[in-house]
């Protein structure tokens, strides 16, 4: 599992890898969190559920890591460890349930102002999952 920044000509871009789709959009959420220079504040922690629905998984990423931006945005939070389960059998395509824990943020260096469909397409790899994330900034 990882994640690791890759130059993009006008935004920011992430390369994220993990061996399943819960465990990628840790990965994600903990890169895009590296990327802004976010740092938590070491007491009390915090916690909330979460709930999206998706088509596919590429849906699913963007919706994820948008609603984690929502949130530090309005109620000043970011998460770092995730509880997350995917059920792929539900009607509306994935289906996300999870618990985000985190704290208030402390400092953050670069604004993230949205994350992108650009070239977006999570591929299976022999160790997992991998996809490439572009940020507009």
């Amino acid at each position: 599992m990882g994640y690791e920044e890759i130059e993009h000509t006008a935004d920011w871009a992430l390369r994220v890898w993990a061996p399943d789709l819960p465990e990628l959009l840790s990965e994600a959420a903990r890169g895009m969190n590296a990327l802004a220079g976010v740092k938590l504040n070491t007491t009390n922690r915090a916690s909330r559920p979460i709930h999206l629905t998706a088509p596919d998984a590429e849906s699913l990423l963007v919706a994820f890591l948008s609603e984690l931006l929502y949130l530090a945005e309005q109620e000043n939070l970011a998460f770092d460890s995730f509880d997350l389960n995917i059920d792929a059998q539900a009607q509306d395509g994935l289906q996300l349930d999870g618990v985000l824990h985190g704290a208030s943020i402390a400092e953050i260096s670069k604004a993230i102002k949205a994350v992108t469909f650009h070239n977006l397409h999570i591929q299976k790899t022999p160790d997992g999952l991998e996809a490439t994330v572009v940020f507009d900034v």
